[in-house]
């Protein structure tokens, strides 16, 4: 939903990293024949957004500008990646990628919590009703930093060796064991609010 200027948010979302959370981490996927969708990932987000939640991708993509692979490479896996959670009804509001290497500048690359602004200011995104999840802790940083509700981390991809790595910055995080589990663990927060609505309190939602 857009919003004109000055208009108050309203709708909540779910920021979802790309690799070990969406499809399996096997080291720089840039070919379509490597990409492994999470068992049960679609069916996952499916229940998302029947819930009325936005689901965005934000992904660093430091592979581009470490000379790995090219932007279109990143396209054209991101294009199947799309298309297979499709398949299930899952509808992506954008996706967001930072290409640059970890020295170079970068506007998005996370833990830099721009790309979530940009969400808020283009589709009226709530963030303090709006979750991230991640399997690093540059993605958690990236959800505290932008002031979401709660940043998950899953133990998919690098998660355990975040979740081990960092523990003595997990009480900050909610750690579920793979994407279904995020899916049923905001599903029920959203569910113990007064009004069972991920929305509530604004118009439009």
């Amino acid at each position: 939903m857009e919003t004109s200027p000055g208009s108050r948010p309203s709708k909540a979302a779910v920021f979802l990293d790309r690799d070990g959370v969406l499809i399996e981490d096997r080291n720089y996927v840039h070919r379509v024949e490597d990409v492994k969708i999470i068992p049960g990932g679609p069916a996952a987000l499916k229940r998302l957004t029947q819930q009325g939640f936005m689901l965005f991708i934000v992904t660093n993509q430091s592979g581009i500008g470490r000379g790995y692979y090219t932007l279109e490479d990143m396209h054209r896996v991101n294009a199947f990646i799309e298309a297979e959670y499709a398949h299930a009804g899952v509808r992506w509001h954008r996706l967001y990628f930072a290409p640059e290497a970890p020295d170079a500048p970068s506007r998005g690359r996370k833990p830099s919590p721009q790309f979530i602004f940009d969400a808020r200011d283009e589709f009226g995104v709530d963030l303090a009703r709006s979750f991230m999840v991640g399997d690093k802790i540059s993605d958690l940083e990236c959800g505290w930093n932008a002031g979401v509700e709660r940043a998950l981390l899953v133990r998919t991809g690098y998660g355990s060796k975040t979740e081990k790595r960092y523990a003595d910055r997990m009480s900050q995080a909610v750690i579920v064991d793979d994407l279904p589990a995020a899916a049923d663990w905001i599903i029920q927060r959203v569910r113990s609010r007064p009004d069972n609505d991920p929305n509530r309190g604004h118009p439009g939602g």
